[in-house]
Formats: C-alpha cells, sequence, structure tokens
C-alpha cells in the first residue's frame, strides 16, 4: 500500500487533499517543540524501588501539592503514614481524603494526628506524646514537605503565639520542623542499628538569594521585610539547621557502639503547580486568579505536575545509594540525582550555632509566655466557673426557699382548714343536742 502511494506521488506529485507540506512541516515543528519543552520542565521520574511495607513515615504537608503525590506513591508501595495534618482527624475533608486513598491504594495504614505547625505548643504535644512510650516506637521516615508563603504585596503576618509571635515564614517552614526535630530526637537515635532512618526535608532554589544568617537580626526583625526574602531565608535557615543536626546525629555514640544509621536529605522538587505556587502567582487576589486561569497553558507548559514534582522525594525515599553506610549525610537532591550546594555558608559550623542556639531562645521565650497565658486563663476559666456554680447555687438555694415557702403556705391552709372542720363539726354538734331539749306540745292522747 505504502510503496503504490508513494510511485504515484513519485509520477504525478501529491493529491489534492495531501496537506500543504510547508503548512504541515510548521505545525509539526511547533508541536515538536512544545512536546521538548514540556518534557523537559517535566524533570526527570524516580526509577527506584524499595519494599516499603511495614515501615512508619511521619509527613507533614501530605494532603496538597506535592506532599499529597509524595504520600500516595508511599501508601501505594505499603508504607505505614502518619499525616500531620492542621485540621482534626475528624475533619469531615481530611475522612474523605484518607478514605480515598486507603481505597485507591489499597493501604489502610494511614492516619492522621492533628499538629499545627504554627503553635509550638502543638508540636510538643503531639512530639512529646510520641516519645512517652516505652519501648520507643518504630519510625523510619520523616518527611518535612509543608510550607508556607505571603503572596507579593501582602502584610507581613505573625503567629498567635508569645509577645508579638513569630513571623509566619518563619515560623512554618523552619522553627516547626527545628522544635519537631529536636523533640524526636530521642525517638530518632533510639531506632535498631539495622534500620534505614532518612529524615527528608524539602527546599527551595531561592535558598541562594537569600540574605546571610548572620547579618539579620532575628526572626521577628521587621526591617526590609518582603514575601521572597522571607521565603528563601527560612529555606537557607533549614538547610542549614538540617547540615548541623546531620553533625549532631553522627557525632551520637549509640550504646551499642554501632554506627549512626540516621540520614538527613535535603530535596529540591523545583517549581510544580502546587497550591503555594498557584497563590504566588495570583498574588492571593481574585484578579490574579482570572489572570492564572487566562494564562494557565504557560503555566502547564513550564511547571511541573506535582506527581512529578514528587518525584525528587521519592528518589530520596526509595534510593538504595542514600541508605546507611552508603555515603554520608546531607545530600541534596534535585531532578533524582545529587547535586552540589549553590552555597557555602550552609556549611558553616558558627552560623549554625548562632541559628540553633537563638531558635532554642525564641522557643524556650515564646513556651513560657504561652505558659503564663494558658495558666492565666486556666484560671480565670475556674474563677467564672467558680462564679457560675455559686451562681447556680443561689438561684437552687431561691427555688428552695420558694417551694418551702409554697410548702408551709399550703400546710398553714390545711391547719386553717382543719380548724375550720372541726368547729364546725363541734358547732353542728351543740344545735342538736338544743334541738333534743327543746319542749314538746302534748299529743292529747290519755295516759296509761
Amino acid at each position: 500500500m505504502p510503496v503504490p502511494f508513494m510511485a504515484h506521488v513519485y509520477q504525478n506529485g501529491l493529491p489534492a487533499w495531501f496537506p500543504d507540506p510547508w503548512l504541515l512541516l510548521k505545525v509539526s515543528s511547533a508541536v515538536s517543540a512544545v512536546g521538548l519543552t514540556k518534557w523537559y520542565t517535566s524533570g526527570r521520574f524516580c526509577l527506584s524501588e524499595r519494599n516499603m511495607h511495614g515501615r512508619v513515615v511521619m509527613l507533614t504537608g501530605g494532603t496538597s501539592g506535592i506532599g499529597a503525590a509524595a504520600a500516595f506513591e508511599l501508601a501505594k508501595r505499603g508504607a505505614q503514614l502518619i499525616l500531620l495534618t492542621h485540621q482534626p482527624a475528624s475533619d469531615p475533608f481530611l475522612v474523605e481524603f484518607i478514605d480515598d486513598m486507603r481505597e485507591r491504594t489499597g493501604n489502610n495504614m494511614i492516619y492522621a494526628e492533628q499538629v499545627d505547625l504554627s503553635s509550638l505548643h502543638s508540636i510538643r504535644l503531639f512530639a512529646t506524646k510520641w516519645i512517652n512510650n516505652s519501648p520507643p516506637r518504630r519510625l523510619d521516615m520523616v518527611i518535612l514537605c509543608a510550607a508556607t508563603l505571603t503572596p507579593p504585596g501582602k502584610p507581613r503576618t505573625t503567629t498567635n503565639e508569645g509577645n508579638g509571635g513569630v513571623e509566619t515564614t518563619w515560623m512554618v517552614n523552619y522553627l516547626a520542623n527545628f522544635h519537631l526535630l529536636s523533640i524526636l530526637n530521642p525517638a530518632i537515635k533510639a531506632q535498631p542499628f539495622d534500620r534505614d532512618v532518612r529524615i527528608i526535608m524539602t527546599t527551595c532554589s531561592s535558598y541562594i538569594s537569600a540574605p546571610p544568617l548572620e547579618a539579620v537580626q532575628g526572626p521577628d526583625d521587621s526591617k526590609g521585610w518582603s514575601p521572597s526574602k522571607a521565603y528563601a531565608r527560612s529555606k537557607l535557615a533549614l538547610m542549614t539547621f538540617g547540615l548541623a543536626y546531620q553533625k549532631h546525629l553522627d557525632a551520637y555514640k549509640r550504646p551499642d557502639e554501632l554506627p549512626m544509621n540516621s540520614k538527613v536529605i535535603f530535596v529540591d522538587p523545583g517549581y510544580a503547580r502546587t497550591p503555594g505556587m498557584t497563590r504566588w502567582l495570583t498574588r492571593g487576589s481574585i484578579w490574579g486568579l482570572f489572570v492564572y486561569m487566562f494564562m494557565y497553558i504557560l503555566s502547564w507548559l513550564f511547571l511541573k505536575s506535582s506527581a512529578m514534582g514528587a518525584q525528587s522525594i521519592l528518589f530520596a525515599a526509595l534510593d538504595g545509594s542514600l541508605g546507611p553506610g552508603r555515603g554520608k549525610g546531607g545530600e541534596l537532591i534535585k531532578e533524582c540525582i545529587k547535586v552540589d550546594y549553590a552555597r557555602k555558608d550552609v556549611h558553616d559550623d558558627k552560623i549554625a550555632q548562632r541559628l540553633w542556639e537563638s531558635s532554642d531562645k525564641l522557643i524556650e521565650r515564646i513556651e513560657k509566655e504561652e505558659a503564663v497565658k494558658r495558666a492565666r486563663a486556666k484560671k480565670e476559666q475556674e474563677e467564672r466557673e467558680k462564679e457560675k456554680k455559686e451562681k447556680e447555687k443561689e438561684k437552687l438555694e431561691e427555688i428552695e426557699s420558694l417551694v418551702n415557702s409554697i410548702k408551709e403556705g399550703k400546710k398553714k391552709e390545711k391547719e386553717e382548714a382543719a380548724q375550720k372542720g372541726s368547729s364546725g363539726s363541734s358547732n353542728n354538734g351543740k344545735s342538736g343536742q338544743h334541738k333534743k331539749g327543746r319542749y314538746q306540745k302534748p299529743t292529747g292522747k290519755p295516759l296509761r
């Protein structure tokens, strides 16, 4: 069939129904260019596999975006997932989300724990409950995907804890992870030597443009603040802390004198079409959302999907070359390969020490202030309950006195009625006797 057609074309030229060759070349070139661009921007696919059955994975940010995609893939491979979520486990959305994931993956070992990453107290409640167990609970992996940002043009926001709070981006992206790992540290160190423990921290290439941490007065400093600088600085702080935490783990001497089996791994998932990215591009406004929808083809072309953004996280979780005894910890993964850090100050021990100490002091100060607030609120609550009980007691006493007065009134009425009844009967008896002793007129009959 093709040979006769080619012979006909050779002898008589292209048929009339055949499109213009130049137009066909232009269209095919355009389609090829779009396809190649999309293939390149989608990133690399993770080809590593690992048996995850029975492994306990703790995950933040696992209900949306890249975190949800990573959670789905790990659950599909049999991992036991513990999702740390802002909503309570009884939230209808969360219940439906977990039920849907269980149904699609065939894995029922998916649970949720409420942990508000903008609250140090909420983090402490969960983490202390986790480590307060004997023997120590199994923990194979901690994946820190949760992150927040302030859209461009929006004002600086702070958390509700402490006097003045903490800048929200700094709190959620860095300080919450620092606090969580600090409390979970005994549980991580107590894992058996043959267990492959990985702590995966997601970062972003924006850390390259962050101002030096030593040049910043503190996380509460609002001078020169901007959304982009705040986000970049939080990621730089997270990477600096993560490398210092790896050194902290390496310096720990296990009771069995075996090498440390825990590793910190950083992952740069790249730019993806996540809710956070959408919020950034739309500037958190309705008009920005309309523009984003109108220009969606560009975001589809140049941004990854959430599933492709999660591939580097899956590589960090599944690849055997990152396991214990195979290289050092603190590796940076991008596009499923190991890459070098773009900044040298992330390895600076002095900066890391100052960051660690300042974070400890900040957490200590805020928790003390919050403890005072909770004690004061508890005292006020007890006083309100006491006042409420006293008011209820007064009401009960008023009701009892009213009931007693009603009872006494009824009793008096009965006594008065009884007295009246007795006096009436005595009067009736006297009147009867008076009638019997009355003179009777003679009937006129003779006496016998």
